[in-house]
């Protein structure tokens, strides 16, 4: 097929498009929803991982020592850790002079707190260690090790176990709304493929006489065709951009919930730096969609 003929169906195409109307407009929302089910489930899920991952590059495990545990044991203890280099990144030994200082000054160093210290008559804080480690995936065997140690008998509690709970129930969330996403996103996307389907088949019944004269003036299967497979294209072209629009409102509202939540800054910032992706892809699959309707309805009821 020449240039000429093959400007001549996308032509054809682009008004069956437009004269459906209603039908045009019904499947674009199907479609566009379909499309924004999948996309947003694959932006929430990158969220969820990325802040998960902020969440454990920020996390350490504090460990505190018996109060008869000497300055010395501990500073050994902090030495010995030091040597294990594969899994530990730094150990900072802190005495409990420092704990309440600290203590005092994150509560702002409300008097009423100063005063109940005062009263209790000697430093209620522990002596610790905070151990940060090279990747946060060894949290875990890092606490199992202190467990085990030839020290645990001085070891008065590991911290870790509260965050630990943290990190699984997000990720359990995470995983949750992918699922669901994707199962709804499915569910659409067949339901988009059949009103796609429909429309075109519709659009084939109402041309069939033109149809029929234009294979008696010798017309070829693939010019009868084609118009049906760019009228499928242009939906899934129109959809896509549709759900771009939705997915950067979306992401407008969403992003002050998830300021300082990730690194790479809030839900707004990752919907821009994966834009140009998104759009690709959203493309790709809605024109593809798009096609592959056109195409079932193409063969089903335009006989040669």
């Amino acid at each position: 097929m020449n240039t000429l003929k093959l400007w001549r169906t996308f032509k054809e195409g682009k008004e069956n498009f437009i004269r459906n109307g209603w039908l045009t407009f019904a499947t674009i929302s199907i479609l566009s929803l379909s499309l924004f089910i999948v996309s947003l489930s694959f932006l929430l899920g990158t969220t969820s991982h990325l802040v998960l991952q902020n969440m454990r590059e920020k996390v350490s495990i504090n460990v505190s020592f018996n109060p008869d545990v000497p300055e010395e044991r501990i500073v050994s203890i902090q030495n010995e850790l030091k040597g294990y280099t594969k899994e530990v990144a730094s150990v900072e030994y802190i005495s409990r002079e420092d704990a309440l200082k600290q203590f005092l000054s994150e509560s702002g160093n409300d008097p009423v707190i100063a005063q109940a210290v005062q009263e209790i008559g000697e430093n209620p804080l522990l002596a610790s260690i905070v151990i940060k480690a090279v990747r946060p995936d060894q949290y875990e065997t890092i606490v199992e090790s202190l467990k085990k140690s030839t020290f645990q008998n001085d070891i008065s509690r590991i911290n870790y176990e509260k965050n630990k709970k943290i990190f699984e129930r997000l990720n359990r969330i995470s995983e949750t709304t992918q699922r669901v996403g994707l199962i709804l996103g499915s569910l659409f996307i067949f339901i988009a493929v059949l009103i796609t389907f429909n429309t075109i088949r519709i659009t084939i019944y109402s041309h069939r006489q033109e149809f029929e004269i234009m294979r008696l003036v010798g017309a070829s299967n693939i010019y009868v065709r084609m118009p049906f497979v760019f009228e499928g294209a242009l939906y899934g072209l129109v959809s896509s951009v549709v759900t771009m629009i939705f997915l950067s409102v979306v992401s407008y509202y969403i992003a002050p919930y998830t300021n300082g939540a990730m690194a790479i800054g809030n839900f707004m910032d990752l919907y821009q730096h994966y834009a140009f992706f998104i759009f690709l892809t959203l493309v790709a699959f809605g024109v593809t969609l798009g096609v592959f309707s056109s195409a079932i309805a193409i063969r089903r009821y335009l006989k040669a």
